[in-house]
């Protein structure tokens, strides 16, 4: 089953962003309190039914997916076991513990009738899986990569940091925003316009930071490639942004926007370990140090 590390790699990321997007759409809906409680659907029972039928399929659909991710975060781990390597064995822990601890925070979602503080948290928890799961993949690929330090480096660090700000920010402008998930839900307090405003200055200072990343990258090498995706996701994702906000929001720009998110973060993160890690060096074959040392 080792063999079947990397593609269940590849999964767990798919899987990973594919719970971002349907949780995006629980929101959009409206379906966020189609099942009003936790574990259970209602008080009753653990499926949907009855006057529930619609907003509950489209939650309780969500809670299915997590049972998905968990079968894939589980092979994960028992592949990455069979591998004997231990930093393969406590990123795919990492992944595997990471469902139910996010659905624990999906229930506490719930149960506080969508509170936008808790949900902005239940999303960045899945794209910080995402993260890891970006980071994983390349453990799998490159298991000796040592990390490095130098000017180039800290501007990686800075500009993965940058990320995570617009992230965050980008989830407190849903929290004042209007797609709460269900009518009856109050936002955050905050004004659209002004924290709006915050995030897209925010962008922008991500977007200079990423063209300097690309411009500080040699041409041709992977940190140059990764650099330039990075700056290319994060472009189609402003233009979704601002399209979105001056058309009023409309659920499918919302919806594309949450999924932009999510590639966001693996995009950023396969950029900083693409910059920081570099291949240990080859050891010096054994004919060659003893000819040395016979000199």
């Amino acid at each position: 089953m080792a063999r079947l590390v990397r593609p269940l790699g590849w999964a767990s990321l798919v899987a990973n962003i594919a719970i971002v997007v349907t949780g995006g759409a629980v929101r959009l809906t409206g379906s966020g309190l189609g099942c009003p409680t936790w574990p259970r659907c209602t008080d009753e029972s653990f499926r949907p039914h009855g006057e529930l039928e619609l907003h509950a399929a489209i939650e309780f659909g969500n809670r299915l997916l997590t049972f998905v991710l968990a079968a894939v975060a589980i092979a994960t781990l028992v592949a990455a076991w069979r591998t004997g390597r231990r930093q393969l064995r406590v990123l795919a822990l990492v992944l595997a513990l990471g469902v139910p601890f996010q659905a624990l925070i999906g229930g506490v979602t719930v149960l506080t009738d969508l509170n936008p503080w808790i949900v902005s948290l239940h999303l960045l928890l899945s794209m910080a899986m995402v993260g890891v799961a970006v980071l994983f993949l390349r453990r799998v690929d490159d298991p000796d990569a040592v990390w490095t330090r130098g000017r180039t480096q800290a501007l990686a660090w800075i500009t993965f940091a940058s990320t995570w700000v617009v992230l965050y920010l980008g989830t407190v402008v849903t929290g004042a925003g209007p797609h709460a998930g269900d009518a009856e839900t109050p936002r955050n307090g905050l004004d659209p316009l002004q924290i709006s405003q915050l995030h897209a200055d925010s962008v922008f200072l991500l977007v200079g930071l990423t063209v300097g990343l690309v411009l500080a990258t040699r041409a041709g090498t992977p940190a140059r490639r990764a650099a330039v995706v990075l700056l290319g996701v994060e472009l189609g994702q402003g233009v979704i942004g601002f399209v979105q906000y001056f058309t009023d929001l409309p659920e499918i720009l919302v919806g594309a926007h949450v999924l932009g998110a999510a590639l966001i973060s693996a995009a950023a993160t396969w950029a900083v370990l693409a910059v920081v890690l570099r291949p240990a060096p080859a050891p010096v074959p054994a004919t060659r140090v003893e000819a040395t040392a016979s000199r």
